[in-house]
C-alpha cells in the first residue's frame, strides 16, 4: 500500500490482485477497505468518472438515513419487468429471496453506508458470486476497454447485462433494511439539484475529442466540464499547459454548443 499526503487528505493506493473485472469487484474492495481502516465510521464508493458537486458533510449525513444510492439514467424498472422477474427466479435457486420495494433502478457507480450496515456489502458480494455462473464468471462484464461493450454469457444478457449494477439492484430487494435513494438528478442525469457529476457513455472526459464531438452536435456535458475543474488538486492529473489547452477547447466548444446541438 502506498500513501500520499495531499492537502488535508491522506490517500492510500491499494494494489488489487484479482481476476475479476473491476466493476464486479466493488463490494469486495469496499470490504477490504473496511477491514484495513477500522476507524472509518462511514464507507463510500465512487466510480472514477464521478466528480462530487456537493459538500462532504452532505454525504456524511446522508448515510445516517439508510444505504445511500442514486437512480440510474435507465430507471425505472416496473415490479413485473422481465429483468426483475428473471432476478427473482434465478436467485430463488440460491435460497435468496427478492422482495419488490419500488420501481427505481439504481446506478452502480456510487454507494454509501455506515460501518454497521456492512452486511449490505456482504449480501451484495454473495449475490454477485451467485450471479457468476450465469455470466461466465466475474471476470466478464458488459464494460470492456474504454467503455466499449464486452459480451457476458449470451443467456444472461437480459437478466445481468450490467452485471454488478444488476446485482446491486437485486441486493436492494434482498436487503431487509432501508435504502435512501435520490433520483436521476443526483448524478446529473435529470433536472434538479445535483450531488455529483457522473460521466456516462463510451468516451470519458479524459479521452474525448471535444471539437470533433461538438461538430457532431454533442457539446461538452455537465459532467465533462465538472471533471476538468477538479484535475489540479488534490492530485495534479495533467501538466498545467495541457490543462490550459483543454480548457480553451472546452470554452470554444461551449460557445459552438450555444448554437449547434442536438435537441432531444
Amino acid at each position: 500500500m502506498q500513501i500520499l499526503k495531499a492537502h488535508s487528505l491522506t490517500i492510500h493506493f491499494v494494489k488489487v490482485d484479482t481476476d475479476y473485472h473491476l466493476t464486479n469487484y466493488k463490494p469486495d474492495f469496499i470490504l477490504i477497505a473496511a477491514k484495513n481502516f477500522p476507524e472509518a465510521k462511514n464507507l463510500f464508493y465512487f466510480d472514477p468518472d464521478i466528480v462530487l458537486t456537493e459538500s462532504w458533510k452532505y454525504y456524511q449525513e446522508w448515510v445516517n438515513m439508510g444505504i445511500a444510492l442514486c437512480e440510474d439514467i435507465n430507471s425505472p424498472l416496473a415490479k413485473n419487468h422481465p429483468q426483475r422477474l428473471s432476478w427473482r427466479t434465478y436467485f430463488a435457486a440460491y435460497n435468496i429471496t427478492l422482495t419488490y420495494k419500488d420501481s427505481i433502478y439504481v446506478n452502480g457507480g456510487f454507494v454509501g453506508l455506515r460501518r454497521e450496515q456492512i452486511d449490505f456489502l456482504e449480501l451484495w458480494k454473495s449475490i454477485q458470486e451467485a450471479m457468476a455462473p450465469a455470466i461466465g464468471g466475474l471476470s466478464k462484464s458488459s464494460i470492456g476497454k474504454s467503455g466499449t461493450p464486452r459480451p457476458v454469457a449470451k443467456d444472461a444478457i437480459e437478466a445481468f447485462y450490467k452485471t454488478d449494477q444488476d446485482a446491486l439492484n437485486a441486493t436492494t430487494e434482498a436487503y431487509s433494511k432501508d435504502c435512501s435513494t435520490i433520483g436521476k438528478e443526483a448524478m446529473g442525469f435529470g433536472q434538479g439539484y445535483k450531488l455529483m457529476a457522473h460521466a456516462q457513455g463510451r468516451y470519458k472526459p479524459w479521452s474525448k475529442a471535444y471539437i470533433r464531438t461538438t461538430l457532431s452536435a454533442h457539446p461538452p456535458s455537465f459532467a465533462e466540464k465538472e471533471y476538468w475543474k477538479h484535475v489540479s488538486a488534490p492530485i495534479a492529473l495533467i501538466p498545467p499547459f495541457k490543462l490550459k489547452i483543454i480548457k480553451l477547447k472546452i470554452g470554444l466548444c461551449n460557445f459552438i454548443g450555444r448554437f449547434y446541438r442536438r435537441v432531444s
